[in-house]
């Protein structure tokens, strides 16, 4: 079964063009990082027929991207339009910067602070929504395998399923949310969604834009046959109060928009329990955000997910109640 998938693979490669992918990149006072992904995307083969541009957002960094800045103009090859912005847009509005000017089939958002691992990794990632697994579940966005750079284990922060031990030996699976820092999406997908939810500074965008993609009618997918490298540490990023009230209130905001009253209830508890675990006895900050979540129902509107929706995502065991 596995050679004949591969023999189906190498047959679509040569019968088939690949799909155009713009790369989106945000980036904020990593320009060692940054500069590091642009110098592995210039070691990527067979691009000619694939890369359509490398869109770089530099979100109002205070560090200097000199270096950048002449990579950039040094490498033409690799079509790098830099964006200078003039404030600190967020990853949601950032983000939606880079999707309403990119023109590729494809969009392909990878942090600032990754690389790819094999030299053909672009371009077999322009054949991958012709797999007749994604194509026969109309699938909209897959996530990439990611593993941590220093060690290259897994990162299961960034797998994008909640029950890893019963998913992490698949090789491909359909599943409810996508992961931020590598993913692949159809630019077709957003003209039936929208783009991100402008009021998410940070957390949480991936699962508002999510459920759209799902009501839409696409399945959200994962594919293990390109690895990304990420520098997040293996250790975890300490927790940061702020970041968690974020987390807290928009992932509530995205239950009580998308998800049956009970998840919102569910999920409101269950994050504000853990903003108080890990926050560190920020209790005023607690407060602020108990009011924000307490205020939800009276400011945002409710679009629920149609039954067809809510049964996909408990078909794939999405994880609802938090």
């Amino acid at each position: 079964m596995v050679v004949w998938g591969l023999r189906l693979y190498a047959v679509i490669l040569c019968t088939q063009m690949p799909d155009t992918i713009s790369i989106l990149i945000i980036t904020y006072n990593r320009p060692a990082d940054v500069l590091e992904l642009l110098v592995n995307l210039g070691t990527q083969v067979r691009t000619e027929d694939v890369l359509k541009e490398v869109l770089v957002l530099n979100n109002a960094s205070t560090e200097s991207y000199k270096e950048v800045e002449d990579y950039v103009a040094a490498h033409p090859e690799l079509k790098i339009s830099y964006i200078m912005s003039d404030e600190n847009l967020g990853v949601a509005r950032g983000r939606n910067r880079l999707m309403q000017i990119a023109k590729g089939d494809l969009m392909l958002v990878v942090d600032d602070d990754v690389v790819f691992t094999q030299p053909d990794d672009l371009y077999r990632l322009g054949f991958l929504f012709h797999e007749p697994f994604f194509t026969e579940a109309h699938t909209g966005v897959i996530s990439l395998r990611v593993l941590y750079y220093d060690n290259h284990q897994v990162q299961i922060n960034a797998f994008p399923h909640k029950q890893y031990e019963k998913y992490a030996a698949n090789p491909r699976f359909l599943t409810s949310y996508f992961i931020g820092c590598a993913h692949l999406m159809k630019r077709e997908v957003l003209a039936k969604t929208g783009v991100y939810p402008t009021d998410f500074h940070y957390g949480m965008e991936e699962y508002d834009l999510g459920y759209r993609i799902l009501n839409a009618g696409y399945t959200i997918g994962f594919d293990n046959g390109i690895t990304i490298l990420h520098k997040e540490s293996p250790l975890g990023r300490a927790p940061n109060f702020r970041k968690l009230q974020m987390q807290w209130v928009n992932k509530s905001k995205v239950a009580w928009r998308y998800l049956p009253f009970r998840y919102f209830v569910s999920t409101a508890t269950g994050w504000g329990v853990q903003y108080l675990r890990l926050a560190g006895g920020h209790y005023g900050t607690f407060f602020v955000a108990l009011g924000q979540v307490l205020r939800i129902p009276f400011t945002e509107k409710r679009n629920v997910v149609s039954r067809e929706t809510l049964a996909y995502l408990k078909k794939v065991e999405a994880r609802l109640k938090y």
